[in-house]
């Protein structure tokens, strides 16, 4: 009976913000000229359009942030029941969800129908045709990023009503966070020179202060709830919302150099929006490190909560204004003489190309990759914090594992922000070496690693009686029904095998390699298949499904011919792939196109070879090792018993040939 009450004394307070952060966005792009920015050759919409569509992204993102905020907190601030199943905290915070997600797909169904307006230069009124605004969508990219904002918050709102245990919980937070990407990879950061680099700090920035703000709101609704878990909550949230605001502060500020010059800060429109964000955000830290100092620990020992909750509350109202700061900027053009006109090449895939891709160029002329390359730097961090947590208390770790792993992590690294990466979006040779380092190389490394070994090792258990921590989460990932689907060794060898032919000979790369995200996506799974793939294969890690070795050998020798088919298909093919997409490039030292493409698909049969030869050479010593343990397993269990087994075996033989003695 406390859900309702709860829900409906922290309503009001989200509705005030939610009004404040639209009042806010609608101002400043008024002020700042926002609305008026037209497209040259475009009429102009009128003032329901242009200022619609902005009170309308305000709520779909304030719809967005709850969601994401009250399945962060079902899923991992408050624990279930033993069962598995959400306890009441976690019940309370998804039937909001379950309302923000209803807001959040209203809310996008109506920025779809806006921003197309918008970029037509058309009333709102003219665009509700059904016919008119299918070919609006099409045509532009706002729009349709809308639209898959929409059917993933349509389908969280139907999760939401039917889940109730902690695995779909978890399943659709991710969901949730996936949700901020369409409309973040599709804004003024998805075009003109460095986009790249705009892009990926941008998703940084939304996910972060989702996390932040949404948390905070979910953290004061269970404070409302009188949920008994308030504590807890409280605790998890602090540490997670420090690393959220580092995270937005350093992506925020990338972001902004990135749009406009530091000259332009005090001196235009948008300059003085990001002043204003940057402000907003130091004020959030300081009541983020005064609610830590003031409200979480007096909670923590046994307070009533109450400072915290009136902390909580002015600082949601505040990120509320934020979230409105960031509304406008978004509606706000950045000034078009802050840089030089970008060249054709750094329009197309974010940056210039200093010349033909040398030896020394590829390893290198380096550009961080801001999602690939943090994630190498933070993996390595985190396995050698692991390994040093386990020394300190006086257990060992297997150095082979340990460089193993930061192998991987170099690799991913160098392939992704060395000239290798800078090179893979435009010439189809690099993409396909950098294919191979991230689908073949790198997880073959990061599962000799042990990588789930070592957290279940060093992370500490929750006990008897506590609510689950990082290491029951994990355990409870590992033996998933979606891991064990994705293990199984046809899903596996079908996904890591027949997306090489799915992607490159459908066309889908072809309409991929226009859109930085669709790079991300692509390094994304290339990464995750081979990981699946590799993963029982080497079997250093428990696996949710256990392969005998002929069986996983099985799996290497079935998945060889198909590898090296793929390669000789590309070097025998009579047409280019990605051709309209290479030639808008025009780089002037790739002439033949074709040739760079066969080029390519020598690297693709050529590089099987390694990971193909560290994968047998892993299973012959697995199968050497396990063959020595069961013969000692055997010695051993003979001391104890003497010749039991053999005299047994003798007397078995003696019977069978008529009671004779046998020698």
């Amino acid at each position: 009976m406390t859900t309702p009450r709860g829900r409906a004394s922290v309503l009001p307070l989200i509705s005030v913000g939610v009004v404040i952060a639209a009042m806010v966005a609608v101002g400043l792009v008024a002020l700042t000229g926002g609305a008026g920015a037209l497209v040259t050759g475009l009429t102009d919409p009128g003032l329901v359009t242009r200022y619609g569509s902005t009170a309308v992204r305000v709520l779909a993102e304030a719809a967005s942030v709850v969601c994401v905020g009250s399945l962060l907190l079902a899923a991992f601030l408050v624990p279930p029941q033993e069962s598995g199943t959400l306890a009441p905290d976690g019940y309370g915070a998804l039937r909001t969800a379950n309302v923000a997600a209803w807001a959040w797909f209203v809310t996008s169904v109506a920025s779809v129908v806006f921003t197309a307006a918008d970029g037509a230069g058309k009333p709102v009124a003219e665009v509700l045709n059904p016919t008119t605004l299918v070919e609006l969508v099409d045509a532009i990219e706002q729009p349709k990023a809308w639209v898959f904002t929409a059917v993933i918050a349509l389908v969280l709102a139907v999760g939401c009503r039917l889940a109730l245990s902690w695995g779909w919980t978890t399943a659709l937070f991710f969901l949730a966070v996936g949700g901020l990407v369409p409309v973040a990879v599709t804004g003024h950061s998805a075009s003109g020179g460095s986009h790249d680099m705009a892009t990926n700090s941008l998703l940084f920035h939304l996910i972060a202060a989702a996390l932040w703000v949404g948390g905070l709101i979910a953290v004061l609704a269970l404070g409302w709830r009188k949920g008994t878990n308030l504590a807890l909550a409280a605790r998890r949230f602090s540490r997670l919302a420090l690393v959220c605001w580092i995270v937005m502060a350093i992506s925020g500020v990338i972001n902004a150099l990135v749009r406009i010059s530091v000259s332009d800060l005090l001196t235009t429109d948008y300059g003085l929006l990001v002043v204003a964000k940057i402000v907003a955000l130091l004020l959030l830290g300081v009541f983020g490190h005064q609610q830590r100092q003031r409200g979480v620990r007096p909670l923590v020992d046994g307070g009533s909560g109450r400072q915290l909750l009136r902390l909580a509350s002015v600082e949601v109202l505040l990120m509320f204004v934020t979230l409105g700061i960031a509304s406008g900027l978004a509606r706000t053009p950045p000034p078009a003489e802050s840089f030089t006109q970008p060249s054709n090449t750094e329009l197309l895939i974010g940056y210039n190309l200093d010349g033909p891709p040398t030896v020394g160029r590829l390893l290198f002329d380096w550009r961080f990759d801001l999602i690939f390359g943090t994630a190498a730097l933070v993996l390595a961090w985190l396995y050698l914090a692991g390994v040093r947590r386990l020394r300190r208390r006086g257990d060992k770790w297997p150095v082979g594992r340990t460089i193993a792993w930061l192998a991987g992590c170099f690799v991913l690294l160098m392939g992704t922000s060395s000239g290798i990466g800078r090179y893979a979006p435009a010439m189809f040779s690099v993409h396909m070496g950098q294919h191979m380092l991230l689908a073949m190389v790198t997880p073959v490394l990061f599962v000799l690693g042990g990588p789930v070994t070592l957290a279940l090792r060093s992370l500490p258990a929750a006990g008897k009686g506590q609510p689950p921590g990082p290491r029951e989460w994990l355990l409870a990932a590992v033996h998933s029904p979606v891991s064990r689907f994705l293990t199984h060794p046809i899903i596996a060898l079908v996904l890591f095998v027949g997306s090489f032919y799915a992607l490159y000979f459908s066309g889908l790369f072809d309409s991929a390699l226009d859109y930085h995200w669709a790079h991300i996506l692509m390094n994304l799974h290339f990464l995750l298949t081979g990981y699946l793939f590799y993963w029982p294969v080497i079997g250093v890690d428990p696996a949710p499904r256990r392969i005998p070795h002929l069986g996983k050998l099985g799996m290497m020798f079935g998945a060889m011919p198909f590898h090296a088919f793929f390669g000789v298909i590309l070097m025998s093919m009579q047409t280019v792939i990605g051709e309209q997409f290479y030639r808008s490039v025009k780089l002037p030292w790739v002439s033949d196109l074709l040739s760079d493409q066969r080029l390519g698909g020598g690297i693709a049969w050529a590089s099987g070879e390694i990971p193909v030869l560290l994968v047998l050479i892993a299973l012959l010593v697995q199968w050497s090792r396990a063959d020595d343990r069961e013969a000692r397993r055997k010695d051993r269990r003979e001391e104890v018993t003497g010749d039991e087994d053999l005299n047994a075996y003798n007397e078995m033989l003696r019977q069978m040939s008529g009671g004779k003695p046998t020698e």
